[in-house]
């Protein structure tokens, strides 16, 4: 039975293809998220009638938002958000120029309306202790003249740029019965396979016609082709990109371009077998690093992964055939599927779950559109997601530097890699699958929360520890 959504929010929520929201590097939880967190928060003084009683607003960072909340840019993406600018509506320049008048005025405009004193050192709090309900959350404070709180609220980013209240959170978290808004709503990826086989139609058609129930015919189409023209996008700023190194303090070098301009000279398909990494990781790398250098990218599922799927959508698009802008369309439908599973029954945090969690699920949604591009049954697609995340599984979330560089480039790039092989397994005449979805997304979520914390996106075990960086 199908139920009515009573906000926008809730709306959202409900949403497959938002999956992919269209944003700004280098994280989803780190960045997007908390931004949005803000911008939220604007509305809720401006609705509440308080904008004229403010003296002041602050941040305070929790948990993992606060550890590598620097190298992630959390504290300068709420400088944005504060400002009133969402972060799918933000451009690069525009971010720049606020950030800086912030910090050389210590004053910020907040919602875009009035003027307040701001100091980036003294009003975004990092504080490592956890919130109750998840591991990345934050407390946003407007103050009066008296230095009284006027109004606060909690909220949780909890992976993919997808922000709740605290109410928000704990309804969800509470709620015993999924509520489904539309007929073509799905709990399971066996709920998922029995209605395409009872309406003999595809993933793709099923998740089109729940997001154009959602949001109004067309929605589904247009939208994943704006997400692909910015996939695109971001792949050719990618390899085009001027500078030599990568933002902060490891000194990495980018790669993607000199990648780019070897392939260009000397091509690699026909010569050799394994060409195809090559083309991977070039693809890969581009997007990655610009997500690494805060450029505009698409959350797939989240910014740290956000490399898998245009790497393999463009691997299929470049190297396997040309795909129409419906084959396009169905590729991200079919992968915004898999990625809905992973958000609504296990994690695609990867402060919660560990790096499975993004790279994992990211190759997980890759395989699954790969599959179905070439030519793959229901089940043959559903086994490639499978397949893909059965081979992540335990994988640690460890940023050197608190930075979405390393391990994190390489990860998407060998995410990738593991899709496309992942696909031609489940494709394999005869194979037959002995492991679900559903319970590798169950055992993956098991999994990620019994990796000690330290290990998920806190900087304080793994690589982040053991790779010395002088300058970190």
């Amino acid at each position: 039975m199908t139920q009515i959504p009573k906000t926008q929010q809730e709306i959202y929520s409900q949403s497959m293809s938002a999956i992919f929201k269209i944003g700004i590097g280098p994280s989803s939880s780190h960045t997007i998220g908390p931004m949005d967190a803000c911008v939220r928060f604007c509305g809720l003084v401006y609705h509440q009638g308080l904008l004229e009683q403010m003296a002041r607003v602050c941040v305070i960072l929790h948990g993992s938002l606060a550890l590598t909340g620097k190298g992630h840019l959390t504290d300068l993406a709420c400088v944005v958000g504060l400002s009133g600018i969402s972060a799918r509506e933000v451009s690069v320049e525009q971010r720049q120029a606020i950030i800086q008048k912030v910090i050389q005025e210590k004053r910020i405009l907040f919602a875009q309306t009035k003027e307040l004193p701001f100091d980036l050192q003294q009003d975004i709090i990092f504080d490592s202790q956890a919130l109750n309900l998840h591991e990345n959350g934050m407390v946003v404070q407007a103050w009066d003249h008296q230095d009284e709180i006027l109004i606060q609220e909690v909220y949780y980013s909890t992976g993919g740029g997808f922000i709740y209240t605290q109410e928000e959170l704990q309804a969800k978290k509470s709620s015993t019965t999924p509520s489904k808004y539309t007929p073509f709503d799905f709990d399971s990826a066996k709920e998922l396979a029995q209605m395409c086989q009872e309406q003999q139609t595809s993933i793709a058609n099923i998740v089109r016609q729940h997001e154009n129930a959602l949001f109004g015919e067309g929605y589904a189409d247009s939208y994943c082709l704006e997400v692909y023209q910015a996939m695109l996008a971001c792949y050719k700023h990618g390899i085009q990109a001027q500078e030599k190194r990568l933002p902060g303090c490891i000194g990495m070098d980018r790669l993607a371009p000199s990648i780019q301009e070897r392939l260009a000279k000397n091509p690699q398909e026909g010569k050799d077998p394994l060409a195809l990494v090559d083309y991977i990781t070039l693809y890969a790398r581009a997007v990655s690093e610009e997500n690494a250098s805060g450029n505009k990218v698409v959350t797939a599922p989240t910014n740290g992964a956000c490399g898998v799927v245009p790497a393999v959508l463009l691997y299929c698009q470049n190297h396997i055939k040309p795909l129409s802008p419906e084959a396009i369309v169905d590729f991200l439908l079919t992968c915004s599927a898999i990625g809905y599973l992973y958000k609504k029954n296990g994690s695609i945090s990867g402060a919660e779950a560990g790096c499975q969690a993004e790279v994992g699920a990211a190759s997980s949604m890759a395989a699954a559109g790969f599959a179905f591009v070439l030519g793959g049954s229901v089940r043959q697609v559903l086994s490639a997601a499978e397949i893909a995340m059965e081979h992540h599984l335990g994988l640690t979330c460890d940023p050197v530097g608190g930075l979405v560089q390393i391990p994190c480039i390489e990860r998407n790039v060998v995410g990738s890699i593991k899709a496309v092989a992942s696909a031609r397994l489940a494709l394999e005449d005869g194979y037959q699958a002995k492991v679900s979805l559903d319970e590798v997304i169950l055992t993956m979520y098991q999994v990620g929360k019994s990796i000690d914390v330290k290990y998920r996106e806190t900087s304080l075990g793994g690589l982040a520890l053991n790779v010395h960086i002088p300058r970190c």
